[in-house]
């Protein structure tokens, strides 16, 4: 039997949809995973799913799963449970930023100012948000020189997709990876940040938009990625030995999946923004102004 202690991961925002599926994944490779979110019991959210049911998933796929009530808009009760994970665990080894207020108005037709003020919430709870549970990740894991922050984005980061709220969410939260990372290399840290873009994923709330107008999404049936293959993909991700050399990197999920011998349910390899959408992530310039 290894003596090697379980990987210690945070993903937050996981009662339901990319965050349960990933903590799930990452469950199945024997984490300690903390799953964090707002809904304890059913009938919190329109859509179902808890913490606790995704803790209970993640343990019987075969590690340990935490569920830690977060409200991620309010920095106290996300200080509290990185306090929780200090005194319970040696260190925090991956932390998925997946947390984003996101409502079912995004999707009606109309622009911006005619939906309503409250979409623009995904920049508290998305950017912000990410932003404050890296700050909170960010010094044990340098002082253990050991790490990987992620952060759950989409192709929406480099074109029109539902708003500017979601554009911006997605394109600061890519950018936010980058920074962080030439930051943890002015350390001389071992740190990786990185950003994922996930395809459209087989979530409730997806399947039910498909079923509601089949004719607007029926197309995304032959795209769709289960929640969990983006957790298989963060796995083999930390697992490689040249993580350092992505860190920084805005990187499609389907690629990596390539990359990394990783395949989807049934065997599938969901294809890539770039064949799908022939859009790919923004590169950012190389200066640095310190």
């Amino acid at each position: 039997m290894s003596d090697r202690k379980p990987v210690v991961a945070i993903v937050t925002g996981a009662s339901r949809g990319a965050g349960r599926g990933i903590a799930i994944a990452l469950g199945s490779h024997g984490c300690t995973v903390y799953v964090t979110g707002r809904s304890q019991q059913a009938g919190d959210h329109a859509l179902p799913g808890t913490i606790y049911e995704t803790a209970q998933a993640v343990t019987a796929a075969g590690g340990h799963g935490i569920a830690v009530r977060c409200d991620h808009a309010d920095d106290a009760q996300v200080e509290a449970l990185f306090a929780k994970v200090a005194a319970e665990q040696d260190g925090i080894d991956i932390l998925v930023n997946n947390a984003a207020a996101v409502y079912d108005e995004l999707t009606i037709p109309g622009n911006f100012w005619e939906k309503p003020l409250k979409l623009g919430d995904m920049i508290d709870v998305g950017i912000r948000s990410g932003y404050v549970a890296s700050w909170l990740a960010a010094p044990g894991m340098v002082a253990r020189n050991t790490g990987l922050i992620v952060f759950t984005s989409a192709s929406g980061a480099a074109h029109y997709s539902m708003g500017p709220a979601y554009g911006a969410h997605k394109a600061g939260i890519d950018k936010m990876a980058f920074d962080m990372a030439v930051d943890f290399r002015a350390a001389d840290s071992a740190v990786a940040s990185v950003s994922i873009w996930m395809g459209a994923l087989a979530t409730d709330r997806l399947l039910a938009m498909i079923a509601a107008e089949p004719g607007k999404y029926a197309y995304l049936k032959d795209q769709i990625e289960t929640p969990e293959f983006t957790g298989h993909v963060i796995w083999a991700l930390y697992s490689d030995p040249k993580l350092a050399d992505l860190s920084g990197q805005t990187l499609i999920g389907a690629e990596l999946a390539v990359k990394y011998g990783v395949t989807d349910e049934g065997g599938r390899q969901p294809p890539s923004y770039r064949d799908t959408h022939k859009v790919v992530p923004h590169v950012p310039h190389p200066l640095i102004i310190r």
